[in-house]
């Protein structure tokens, strides 16, 4: 079945560059080259014309502003709230980032090439749901990516490109990204309408309810939100701006997993709980991936721990309240994860700091904090503060031990364009003594490993602006200023230039 349900919806998504005469994917190389000079990976030619896009899946409607109806044949464009039994979205992000040379030292086996990269990377999401009985509906969520992030998303623990996976690919590759069930079940009182977007049907739910969710799902979808600064493809950029960089969240290498997740919510409040399941081995896939991704890998390490021993957990409580008439949101995350981790210390009685020998099940833990506070009607302030135990091996998203940010997110109603967005926002990063100990002897983790370390706190700059150019397709301009990359005073500072095309319905 999982076969059936893959080739009807990513068929769908690739029919609709059926007209388009030029070849689909370019003849490209298997990866990216290391280069002391500026290079450029080429992407695949059907980078398409996005006004050509949308008019092919108008057709003859002609109005795209009436094209709400694909929402759901039961949803007319009359305003009113209304469930749906059904409905559908596509999303496409298309990123090109690059840096100019720096100053570096030395450099390791995950440093950042000193002499300049520019990479891209293209994504298409096509989500469907639909409702199965009173209060559940499923969801599905087809993914194809492709291209690499800067040095094959390495070099740098708070990345610069959200929309840059580890595992990045020379052609286009598919993958189930999303799988899930989820039941609403209501605790009676008031009502409040729920609007849809790419993982959730429209309708009406109790504001006391239960949210029940069961299946392939990311993480993030549901922990440490924030307004201002949580989507990648229209907001920042940066990965620690986009969750919380000290949270070794569950996930493979795209960042999703199988998982079960409870949230109550209140009118104030809201309380959340997730069990996941990580990966056998850092960094790596989960068992589904070997089944969903297609065109599949030659090798591939993929498979889930022990249901029991190696899994991930997090527990979050939300508060909702009004500052001098302006919304606030307040979030406390807590996060367990076990599983047969390394040790930083002990991997320095290993020959050769090899921390695969130190294997054996270990905890991690750690707390997150995440702030959004309206300012005025058209800007916003956010913060995450985040820790964590810092002794393991981090096992899937940074090698991050502590973070700080702090942003701030403002609309052109001010200048007469109320659809565009600029955000400002800094973040420093930093890793526990053990860790440090560990990278000074030429250890290597996720994203950080330079052969030697003078220590710093890793902090960044992010600044952008986003603008629509036409109906629903927005661009945006990028800029990152990076200074001691994975916390080695002896590299960068490194600036950092990117642009942005997402289109969304």
């Amino acid at each position: 079945m999982w076969k059936l349900a893959t080739a009807v919806i990513l068929g769908a998504a690739l029919s609709c560059q059926a007209e388009q005469p030029t070849q689909i994917w370019a003849d490209i190389s298997s990866g990216p080259e290391v280069s002391s000079s500026v290079d450029v990976t080429p992407v695949a030619s059907w980078l398409y014309d996005p006004l050509w896009f949308m008019e092919v899946l108008a057709g003859a409607a002609g109005d795209v502003d009436e094209f709400d109806v694909l929402s759901l044949p039961d949803v007319a464009n009359s305003g009113e709230e209304q469930p749906q039994r059904w409905n559908w979205h596509v999303q496409n992000t298309d990123v090109m980032q690059g840096y100019p040379s720096f100053h570096a030292k030395y450099s390791g086996a995950n440093s950042l090439p000193p002499g300049g990269q520019i990479r891209q990377t293209v994504s298409v999401d096509l989500y469907a749901g639909v409702r199965l009985w009173s209060g559940a509906e499923a969801h599905i969520d087809g993914l194809m990516w492709q291209g690499f992030g800067l040095h094959n998303t390495l070099g740098i623990d708070d990345y610069p490109n959200g929309e840059a996976y580890k595992a990045g690919t020379a052609y286009p590759r598919l993958d189930i990204a999303r799988l899930f069930i989820r039941q609403n079940v209501g605790l009676g009182g008031e009502q409040e309408f729920v609007p849809a977007d790419g993982l959730t049907l429209a309708g009406k739910h109790d504001v006391s309810r239960l949210a029940i969710t069961v299946g392939r799902i990311g993480a993030v979808d549901i922990f440490d939100d924030n307004s201002y600064a949580g989507d990648p493809s229209t907001q920042f950029m940066n990965w620690a701006l986009v969750t919380n960089a000290a949270w070794d969240y569950p996930a493979d290498s795209l960042g999703f997993t199988t998982g079960l997740t409870l949230a109550l919510n209140q009118r104030k409040w809201a309380l959340r709980y997730g069990f996941f399941q990580i990966p056998a081995v850092a960094n790596t896939w989960t068992a589904e991936d070997a089944l969903f991704i297609k065109p599949g890998y030659q090798s591939i390490q993929a498979g889930d721990g022990h249901f029991w021993q190696d899994w991930g957990m997090a527990a979050e409580f939300e508060r909702r309240y009004s500052l001098y008439g302006h919304p606030g949101v307040l979030r406390f995350l807590a996060f367990l994860n076990q599983g047969r981790m390394g040790s930083y210390a002990a991997a320095l009685a290993v020959p050769g700091t090899h921390i695969t020998q130190t294997y054996a099940y270990r905890r991690n833990y750690g707390f997150g904090l995440n702030l959004e506070q309206a300012i005025s009607e058209n800007a916003g302030l956010f913060s995450r503060l985040g820790w964590n135990l810092g002794r393991n091996e981090a096992w899937m998203f940074t090698d991050v031990n502590y973070t700080a940010s702090l942003g701030l997110s403002v609309k052109g109603e001010a200048w007469r364009r109320p659809d565009d967005t600029l955000g400002l926002a800094g973040v420093m990063s930093g890793i526990s003594r053990a860790n440090q100990r560990y990278l000074e002897a030429g250890g290597t983790g996720i994203l950080d490993g330079d052969g030697a370390l003078n220590y710093g706190w890793e902090k960044v700059l992010e600044t952008y602006y986003d603008f629509p150019l036409w109906k629903s397709i927005h661009l945006a301009a990028d800029y990152q200023f990076v200074a001691d990359p994975i916390f080695n005073k002896d590299r960068g500072p490194v600036n950092i230039l990117g642009a942005r095309l997402h289109l969304e319905f």
